[in-house]
Parts: structure tokens; sequence; C-alpha cells
């Protein structure tokens, strides 16, 4: 069985915002959301200041804060470690937003949601009316997953079953794939390399690992 992970290089993150922007596009994330964030960090040496830029989103925690809190069972985890939600079944008391540690989480306030045309730029309204006053987050674009496994692709190798974020970064600071398949990228990535993960002494054990710049 697949274990999904994503891996984020901070050696190569330049910090242009392409995942969050695509992901915002294809999900119809309104403006005052975020399933992507972006933080900058500076760094101070002599006259030499390094910059670096962090991006986060769910971090589909092996024990994660948001699924014990959920009264309506709405979030749940897959077999494959994906956290994702029931729409149908959350009521939006907002329970797991504030039980999340790494503010991944919002309940979508807006009837109408903008999002932008690939090509020329334009923007269009999408109606969400079956969201509204639920929560929302980044579900590592499941159904583009699972789409792509019935059509006999592979996740993190095949762009058409890869999440979009990942697909779109420009410099290939993300990667994606099967960590329980030593063979795949994301283990080789894994195993080559110093990995950090955000708040791992919560006790949360995300599987989105960073890839620390020792420049820094």
């Amino acid at each position: 069985m697949a274990r999904w992970a994503m891996v984020i290089d901070l050696r190569k993150c330049i910090g242009c915002s392409s995942c969050i922007e695509i992901c915002k596009q294809v999900n119809n994330v309104p403006p005052e959301n975020e399933w992507r964030r972006l933080v900058e960090h500076t760094a101070k040496e002599g006259d030499n200041v390094k910059r670096w830029f962090v991006t986060m989103n769910c971090m589909h925690c092996v024990n994660p804060p948001c699924l014990k809190v959920c009264p309506t069972k709405a979030t749940y985890q897959t077999k494959e470690g994906i956290v994702d939600i029931d729409h149908k079944q959350c009521i939006g008391c907002g329970a797991c937003v504030l039980a999340c540690p790494y503010k991944a989480r919002s309940i979508n306030r807006r009837s109408r949601m903008s999002c932008y045309e690939r090509i020329d730029g334009s923007k269009v309204e999408v109606e969400m009316h079956e969201h509204i006053g639920i929560c929302r987050k980044c579900n590592f674009c499941k159904s583009l997953i699972e789409t792509g496994l019935k059509n006999g692709l592979q996740p993190g190798k095949d762009p058409e079953a890869t999440p979009m974020c990942v697909r779109y970064c420009i410099s290939e600071a993300l990667a994606f794939g099967n960590i329980d398949d030593p063979n795949s990228k994301i283990s080789q990535i894994l195993s080559q390399n110093k990995i950090v993960r955000i708040l791992e002494e919560l006790g949360t054990n995300p599987v989105v690992h960073y890839i620390p710049d020792d420049e820094i």
C-alpha cells in the first residue's frame, strides 16, 4: 500500500508563489483563505543578508490533531495517509481550525470565489454554494491521484497524477510520491539529504519534509 508524502527543498525555493497561485486556481480558493502560504526568512552575517522561503500546506500528519477534535467525523484519514474533509458532514464549527498547529485550515465565508484563467489572466466567477460555511484545505489533490492510479499512472512521476503545486513549481523545489516504495524518487531524496519537519516535537508526525539550506 502506498503512503503519500511531500518534500520541499528550501535550497531551491525562490519564493515565486507559483504553487500558491495554481492551488487557488484549481481549487477555487477565495483570496482571504490560504491552502498554501509562503513565509520569508532573512539572516544577516556581516554585510551579507541571506533570504530563504518556506512554503507550507496541510502536513497530512500521521497523528492529526484536527481529526481528534472533529465532532461530526467530517475530517478523516485515508489508508494512504491523506487527511481530507467530507464536506457533507462538516458543520463549520472551526474546532479543527483551532486544533491545527500549522494554520492549514480555514472556513469558507463567501458564496462566490474568483479564480484566474491560466492563459490570459482574466477572472471568472465560480459558484461554490455547497462549500459556504464549511472547512476546506489541501488534500494533496486527492482526486488527481485517485484518477491517475485508475489509469495506471504513478503519482510523483506522471504529472497527471501528481499534486498541482508540485507540477507547477518552476524551480522544482517540490517532490511527491510513495515513501513506502524505496525506489520512488521521494524515497531517494529522503535517503540522500538532511531532512527536517515543522513542529515534529508535537508528535503530529507530519509527512511534509523539508531539505534545509546548509548555508543559512
